[in-house]
């Protein structure tokens, strides 16, 4: 990771030694996994920890899941933002859920290869899950209506969203029939990238 992010992590996240060195393998291991099954293009990768492993941990600036709950990552891709935030909290059993499998292989790989122990995966559409969880996850999948539709089925009484988008979408907000409040990711990471990036909270 450049000094930069290094700092950034240092700044805004308390982590183990051994956290941080898996966070810091992990652009190794997408390198070798993109090479056979493409998650994440080229041009993407070379801004691998601010785009995908920064953003993920976003979440966890406003969010600090408990041991024992269970979360689903819905759309996770190749496992964004689930897979860091496992190993943010390895208490926690993150449910990585796509409806692509060959995504999912690539995702569950880097988990094995890092012996993070607090994540499977979950080869289905989100319609068809038959279980509740304590968070929902998701980082752009849909607009906020559809994704709520897709997945509200999948909350515990209680339960809430933490959901990864940019841009304004206050109009998708005004349909969705539970309380939000949106948390701008540019005050913590000072990056361009991260100008327009929102946490997205909502709860019944």
């Amino acid at each position: 990771m450049s000094e930069n992010f290094e700092n950034i992590l240092s700044e805004h996240f308390t982590l183990s030694p051994q956290q941080r060195d898996m966070l810091t393998a992990t652009k190794a291991l997408y390198e070798h996994w993109n090479a056979q099954i493409n998650v994440i293009s080229r041009k993407d990768m070379e801004h691998f920890y601010e785009h995908h492993v920064l953003h993920s941990l976003g979440i966890a600036l406003f969010k600090q899941f408990e041991a024992g709950q269970r979360v689903i990552d819905v759309g996770t891709g190749g496992g964004f933002p689930g897979l860091p935030l496992a190993i943010l909290f390895p208490e926690t059993e993150f449910v990585l859920n796509d409806s692509i499998g060959k995504k999912l292989k690539v995702a569950q790989g880097v988990a094995d290869e890092l012996g993070i122990k607090n994540v499977r995966t979950l080869h289905a559409r989100s319609g068809d899950v038959r279980d509740t969880f304590d968070a929902v996850l998701g980082r752009a999948v849909k607009n906020i209506p559809e994704f709520y539709a897709f997945t509200r089925h999948l909350l515990k009484p209680g339960a809430a969203y933490w959901y990864l988008k940019g841009g304004d979408f206050a109009e998708e907000l005004v349909q969705v029939p539970m309380h939000s409040k949106v948390m701008e990711l540019y005050p913590y990471f000072k990056t361009e990238f991260f100008e327009t990036k929102k946490v997205v909270h909502m709860w019944p």
